[in-house]
């Protein structure tokens, strides 16, 4: 281990310990897949312990699979630990994300892009509002996310998105509605995780495919934890300033300044596309949040 791999680890490790909150009685569930979930598609390529505290997903040339939230939430922070598909991943998709599953859908994306064997797994987030999306970043992570299980966590208020991996906050989509930036802010969403084929795009833009010969993929899952606002049709409670949401008062409006530091280590380092740096892609003409401030 290198002495400027031991000096990051102890960097984020601090700074971590200044992060980690204690949660509220808003918590909906700290750990039983059988009770918060249920199985989408294919349920003979899902395993689940007897506990119920961890399941796998698999993929093979017959299908993946793919598993949902019972509930729909309004705002609140979901934390779940992934462990991905390790070896020759290349073409494998696995997703973590919330839905409106509307039309006009919000939605907030994980997707994690497997890779030839010894290529750094790619991590994309995305963001719909109102059935729009175009809004793609991608980082490499800082670590083999093959070995052992990740915190991954989406937490979701009336001021901002924050995306983090182990509580370290890599992306950051600010509530600017009143500058006239789309925001997710009314449409309730549950929450979905699948692992499925994706060789058409996901590694290297579909040049390296599926290698069926190294599979069957398995993705596994545990120690998630969902504390947020469940929606019961009336957005109101869950906009409320109250004891449960915590998550919508002052504290949680922006990063402090040790995530701060955390969000920009990772955006120098391991950022390899942001969409408010494509002015190719949008021909010159950004999206407006992109000249505006993430906290």
């Amino acid at each position: 281990m290198t002495k400027h791999y031991c000096r990051v680890t102890v960097f984020i490790g601090f700074l971590i310990a200044s992060l980690i909150q204690n949660s509220q009685s808003s918590v909906v569930s700290v750990g039983d897949f059988n009770k918060d979930f249920y199985v989408t598609w294919s349920p003979n390529h899902v395993n689940t312990s007897a506990d119920g505290r961890t399941r796998s997903l698999i993929l093979d040339k017959d299908s993946g699979a793919g598993f949902a939230s019972n509930e729909m939430f309004l705002f609140g922070e979901i934390d779940m630990q992934i462990k991905l598909v390790p070896g020759h991943s290349a073409g494998t998709v696995v997703a973590f994300y919330l839905t409106s599953d509307q039309p006009n859908r919000d939605e907030i994306d994980f997707e994690f892009l497997g890779n030839v064997a010894g290529k750094p797994y790619i991590l994309q987030t995305n963001i719909f509002v109102d059935g729009f999306d175009n809004r793609e970043e991608r980082i490499n992570l800082w670590f083999d996310p093959t070995k052992d299980f990740h915190t991954y966590s989406i937490l979701w208020n009336l001021h901002q998105i924050v995306f983090m991996v182990d509580w370290v906050p890599f992306r950051v989509y600010r509530n600017h509605a009143d500058k006239g930036v789309a925001f997710p802010r009314w449409q309730p969403m549950s929450i979905k995780i699948s692992l499925w084929n994706g060789e058409s795009w996901a590694t290297h833009g579909g040049r390296d495919k599926i290698d069926w010969s190294k599979g069957p993929f398995v993705a596994s899952f545990g120690n998630y934890k969902i504390d947020a606002c469940i929606w019961r049709g009336n957005a109101r409670f869950c906009r409320a300033d109250s004891t449960s949401n915590w998550w919508n008062k002052d504290r949680y409006s922006t990063l402090t300044w040790p995530q701060r530091r955390l969000f920009k280590w990772v955006r120098m380092h391991h950022l390899i596309y942001d969409y408010c740096q494509d002015n190719q892609r949008f021909q010159n003409n950004l999206p407006k949040e992109c000249s505006l401030p993430k906290y």
